[in-house]
């Protein structure tokens, strides 16, 4: 379960809690830290040693354990503090709080930073046949044994094939995709391509566009897993489902546009 205090500001980690209770030995948590916020609710990335050590210590209270399987630097922000945040991380394994340490959003020249005081279990970054910047990453990944957890494999769900021109446009102005460049112009007009492309592969293995998508990230021989976001039982069951679809080598050439 990979979840982050920034998520409903504590809420996210306090629900997972509950739904773990009696059961920790058979669930890994996966959380983060270096996002925190203030009475009114503002987030500000902070990657102090006192502040890291405070936000584990609340995670598992939240969390209702006295350990976390997998601790993540949300956000390499503010850079210059990444060595002081990683060594208070390194503190944490020796304390046995967290077992792995992993980064999230970190580049290569980030990793190797980190590297030097602890080694790094996990990268986290967003991987979508959206989004290929990760890819300068994986080889550096890959050389030094780090584990590759991609996030937003559907591109916040324009790949999910639930989307159209129309029902885009429709978004309430409150919505935050409204603004998002991932929903406009050329971008968009993108993923609805690829998603037309996808449509026959799902429908010949009979499971969802959704899938398909995942399923191309998880192609890639670096990557380890793919974090995808659900609303409900039924839609974690379909997600899951994803690591049981294998794409043909034709396929991959033909989304790989």
């Amino acid at each position: 379960m990979d979840t982050a205090p920034a998520y409903g500001l504590g809420h996210a980690e306090t629900v997972l809690g509950k739904a773990i209770k009696g059961k920790r030995d058979k669930v890994y948590i996966f959380t983060k830290c270096g996002r925190v916020w203030d009475n009114n609710g503002n987030l500000s990335a902070v990657l102090d040693k006192e502040s890291i050590l405070k936000e584990c210590e609340d995670s598992l209270k939240r969390l209702g354990s006295d350990y976390i399987d997998l601790y993540q630097i949300h956000w390499p922000q503010p850079d210059e503090k990444i060595e002081e945040a990683w060594e208070a991380i390194g503190s944490l394994v020796k304390a046995g709080k967290i077992k792995y340490a992993g980064v999230s959003n970190f580049n290569t020249a980030q990793m190797k930073r980190a590297m030097t005081i602890l080694p790094i279990t996990s990268l986290q970054p967003p991987y979508s046949l959206m989004r290929r910047e990760a890819e300068m990453d994986f080889k550096f990944c890959k050389d030094n044994n780090i584990g590759i957890i991609v996030y937003s494999p559907m591109a916040k769900g324009l790949l999910s094939g639930k989307y159209n021109k129309d029902n885009v446009s429709a978004f309430a102005d409150t919505d935050h995709r409204k603004t998002d460049g991932m929903f406009k112009g050329s971008n968009l007009e993108n993923a609805l391509h690829l998603v037309e492309l996808m449509k026959p592969m799902a429908e010949k293995r009979g499971c969802a566009v959704s899938n398909i998508a995942v399923a191309w990230t998880l192609s890639n021989s670096a990557v380890t897993a793919a974090i995808c976001g659900a609303r409900s039982a039924k839609q974690a069951a379909v997600n899951a489902a994803s690591a049981g679809v294998i794409l043909t080598e034709e396929e991959l050439k033909l989304l790989n546009i």
